[in-house]
């Protein structure tokens, strides 16, 4: 077993981490933009592949991964985990289904709402109590996920066709223009200072420093991980201003799991 996962500001790194150790203690976890990951998914027959749901949609990231790389999934056994900040309908189901083309036998499907890290739209924002208790609320529920899927009991969260409806008409038909690719709207203003961190966690290499300053491109998967660390809060995508930076570390360290 490995756990396999695109993570902006933590959340999913967090729940995939939790849900494959409880599951196998012995099992690897790593990130899609690892150069390992392909040949660590060639060595395991299960997959637990995580990522946060954009638009009651897999991020661009995730499908092109799965796409650019179809003769991996062959005969592979997944189970595929949505976070999200609010609703999801059939998160999980949306690359189930792409990996199911491919090949893959789909075992489960797990939802786990987290808090939102959009950080220039004020449409989510809670505060910090409220966010703790949707991460307890959320470890309740991954130690429940592990429970069974140890059992052979799989959770089929997002895989039905009701799922499917409810995230087609409740959000993804309505910005389907917004996870039909990858994005070229990530902004950097004036306040850059250019220390470069941003170029250098971007999962899709997406930022190129130039002269001492950033410069994005065309290929920005929407993840927010830039966006949650800039230290000037000089980069927005959704929104034109910073209004809370993310970072699940401000909640639980995760050196204490």
């Amino acid at each position: 077993m490995i756990g396999i996962y695109l993570s902006g500001t933590g959340n999913t790194k967090y729940c995939i981490t939790k849900l494959v150790k409880l599951i196998d203690a012995s099992a690897d976890v790593v990130p899609l933009e690892d150069e390992s990951v392909i040949d660590k998914i060639k060595r395991n027959g299960t997959i637990i592949l995580g990522y946060p749901t954009q638009f009651s949609n897999a991020p661009y990231m995730v499908r092109d991964f799965i796409k650019t790389n179809a003769s991996l999934w062959k005969g592979r056994k997944m189970i595929c985990v949505a976070t999200m900040g609010a609703f999801s309908g059939d998160g999980a189901g949306c690359a189930a289904r792409l990996l199911k083309k491919y090949g893959a036998e789909i075992l489960s499907g797990v939802h786990i709402k987290m808090p939102d890290s959009v950080c220039d739209s004020k449409l989510l924002k809670r505060q910090m109590e409220e966010n703790k208790k949707i991460i307890e609320k959320a470890d309740r529920k991954i130690y429940e996920a592990a429970k069974r899927i140890k059992q052979g009991d799989y959770p089929k969260e997002g895989l039905t066709i009701f799922s499917h409806i409810a995230g087609l008409f409740g959000q993804r038909l309505w910005f389907y223009k917004k996870t039909a690719g990858y994005t070229d709207q990530l902004k950097i203003n004036e306040d850059c200072t250019g220390c470069g961190m941003c170029a250098e966690i971007c999962p899709m290499k997406n930022i190129i420093m130039e002269k001492g300053k950033p410069h994005p491109g065309d290929q920005c998967t929407m993840c927010y991980r830039c966006i949650c660390n800039c230290p000037k809060q000089a980069i927005t995508l959704l929104g034109s201003k910073v209004i809370e930076q993310y970072k699940f570390e401000n909640y639980i360290n995760l050196t204490k799991m």
